[in-house]
């Protein structure tokens, strides 16, 4: 029984880093893209730009491209004999036991 347990645990690990990188970073891409068009105020009736739009849509962006910057670090550290450590706040790259 504890198999089993510990099966439907690792799976819902899996599913949540799926829905997260999967759905969430397109969906960060996509809010945005939502704030550039906010701060050219083109999604109000009277087109008047927001202020918010540009400090937002920079945030995104920042994270988009570091969710990006890391997936490939992994990716290429794996094809050195490397793998990412997050034992610390920041990822390092160690050696593989």
């Amino acid at each position: 029984m504890k198999t089993l347990s510990l099966a439907f645990n690792s799976a819902w690990h899996v599913l949540a880093v799926g829905v997260v990188l999967g759905a969430g970073v397109p969906a960060l891409f996509a809010f945005g893209i939502r704030g550039l068009a906010a701060s050219s105020g083109q999604m109000t009736d009277d087109s008047t730009p927001r202020a918010w739009g540009k400090p937002v849509a920079a945030v995104c962006f920042l994270l988009v491209c570091a969710a990006i910057a890391l997936g490939l670090t992994i990716i290429v550290s794996s094809g050195f004999g490397m793998k990412v450590s997050f034992e610390h706040i920041y990822p390092t790259l160690v050696e593989k036991k």
